[in-house]
């Protein structure tokens, strides 16, 4: 793994090596419909199926960068879900995308440490409708080991994270796995399958170095429009119960569905959803998440003011680990997912 580790660690390097080490990989890891390419420093991977469904994933961030599932029964029939902005020649940074948040704060003087720089670990395919790939990174000093697992599907695609403590401390975890996914427009994006579960109706989102909106900005009130009729932000800061089987996102919001953290000391509660749904109005499409291993899901939509990142309206949502931190002791594993599905063929 020697040849991987400028992935992990970015250097100077001339083009021949870069495309050398791209091949590397490609001799190492390419299988049928897995392959990578490299532009500079930027080594990516292209995973793809037999019905024409494909994702890209940006290896050095590990961040989804496309995916592309076929939706439509059309010979064209793919559809790009994944937003991202910046990236280009002249955009800066690339934000967005579907992307693992990893942070550990364990106190004791010791720095708060995020899952980055990752490297590939493994690939796997069964060159018709299943394809994989695993990267992996440490913290500093090798006490915290994590790998990511990214696996496409016909009809799906999967993340996965698993993090073993090798130290001889706790680990304090926050985490969640954040996809921003566009929509046709502003009017006809919403989701279901919260009615009856308590949410914070004003909560930061977690912190990343791929967010479109960065935390502070997130719950700001929206600012006055034509559709402020439609705003809600005078909801306060308490909990609150979902009413609604449809919840629009056609105005901007930044909640959390979760149990209350004080609930989570009774015996007996009841826990939110597993899974819950998309819906594109204006592309007729709609998607389904599953979580698992986590227990809050975070919900954030720019409303008005989607033009200050893009041409395309879009949402920011995923499973998270938010409100109450994971706690892993010495010799402990935990294991987190999210699992994009849809039925529209």
């Amino acid at each position: 793994m020697a040849s991987l580790l400028s992935y992990c660690h970015p250097i100077r390097a001339s083009a021949a090596t870069t495309t050398t080490t791209t091949q590397n990989l490609e001799e190492k890891f390419g299988r049928k419909g897995i392959k990578f390419s490299g532009d500079g420093m930027a080594p990516e991977v292209e995973l793809k199926v037999r019905n024409g469904s494909s994702l890209r994933v940006s290896i050095s961030d590990g961040i989804v960068t496309s995916y592309k599932p076929k939706v439509y029964w059309r010979d064209d029939g793919l559809k790009e879900i994944v937003h991202t902005i910046g990236g280009g020649e002249d955009g800066g940074a690339r934000r967005g995308g579907i992307g693992l948040v990893l942070n550990n704060n364990s106190g004791l003087g010791q720095p708060l440490w995020s899952a980055k720089e990752w490297e590939v670990k493994d690939s796997d395919s069964d060159s018709i409708d299943a394809v994989q790939v695993e990267l992996s990174c440490k913290n500093g000093d090798g006490t915290l080991e994590v790998t990511y697992i990214i696996s496409l599907y016909s009809t799906s695609m999967a993340t996965a994270v698993i993090v073993k403590n090798k130290g001889t401390k706790k680990a304090i975890l926050t985490s969640g796995i954040l996809s921003h996914l566009k929509f046709k427009n502003q009017i006809g994006a919403a989701i279901q399958g919260f009615r009856g579960c308590s949410y914070h109706p004003s909560y930061l989102p977690l912190p990343s170095n791929f967010a479109i909106v960065n935390p502070s900005d997130a719950i700001k009130p929206e600012e006055p429009g034509w559709l402020s009729m439609f705003s809600n932000n005078n909801e306060g800061n308490d909990w609150m119960v979902e009413e609604d089987k449809y919840t629009l996102l056609r105005k901007k919001v930044s909640r959390v569905y979760a149990v209350p953290p004080e609930e989570r000391l009774k015996r007996i509660y009841n826990t939110i959803p597993s899974n819950y749904g998309t819906i594109d109005q204006g592309n007729g499409i709609g998607f389904r998440i599953i979580k698992m291993g986590y227990d809050d899901i975070y919900v954030g939509s720019p409303g008005s003011e989607w033009t200050k990142y893009g041409k395309e309206y879009f949402i920011c949502t995923g499973p998270a680990a938010m409100l109450v931190p994971v706690v892993l002791n010495p010799g402990e594993g935990w294991k987190g997912a999210q699992v994009i599905e849809h039925d529209n063929l």
